[in-house]
């Protein structure tokens, strides 16, 4: 594993005691809830090292139905109110290499997140100069800050938060304009259409 690759994934933000049980509430951070529901097995502590992990054995975990977006679990030991609070704001991490694997063209958000963005010309310009001319070469555009999910709120394409020198610029992660997503490079080539830059301008 190198050094860039995360050790963990999270999955879940551990939020109160459920119930007296022992059960515990918990905020969804993952696109595939229903896999949680199987697991026999979780790592319990902070991504970032606060608290190492520690692996914890799952009794049961099932979906909310009273709160979207949440899901209870159960870990074995754990039979009291008293006992299920010491979890609270803990998160539920997965090893890095549990992680889904992804149909192709679909990214993950956390990979597209710190690409670096270039943009190539929308048609080659006719020149009589050498095919590598530099009017033809991707320029940098920016970095990928974040990602903005359609939801309720916000239909359509998921959007490109792409930071720049002259500001940030929203750009639709649509397969006619970005052209080539290599994760593993760290790279976004992008066509941007005419009028996107005006688009992202703030009104005067």
């Amino acid at each position: 594993m190198s050094a860039e690759t995360p050790r963990w994934l999270l999955v879940a933000r551990i939020l109160r005691a459920r119930g007296n049980k022992g059960e515990v509430a918990t905020e969804l951070l993952t696109d595939f809830p229903q896999r949680l529901t199987e697991l026999k097995e979780v790592f319990v502590g902070h991504a970032d090292g606060k608290i190492e992990p520690r692996s914890t054995a799952v009794k049961s975990c099932w979906l909310s139905q009273n709160h979207r977006g949440q899901a209870v679990f159960h870990f074995e030991g754990v039979n009291s109110i008293s006992e299920a609070e010491k979890y609270r704001g803990l998160e539920v991490l997965l090893p890095f290499e549990q992680r889904v694997t992804l149909p192709a063209e679909q990214y993950f958000v956390s990979d597209l997140i710190g690409c670096s963005v270039f943009e190539n010309p929308i048609s080659k310009p006719i020149v009589a100069s050498s095919p590598c001319s530099l009017s033809e070469a991707p320029s940098l555009l920016g970095t990928v800050r974040d990602v903005q999910i359609p939801g309720e709120d916000f239909p359509g394409t998921p959007l490109l938060e792409v930071e720049t020198f002259r500001g940030d610029i929203l750009i639709p992660l649509a397969v006619d304009i970005c052209t080539k997503i290599d994760t593993n490079s760290r790279r976004i080539d992008v066509i941007l259409p005419e009028g996107l830059r005006e688009l992202n301008q703030p009104e005067s």
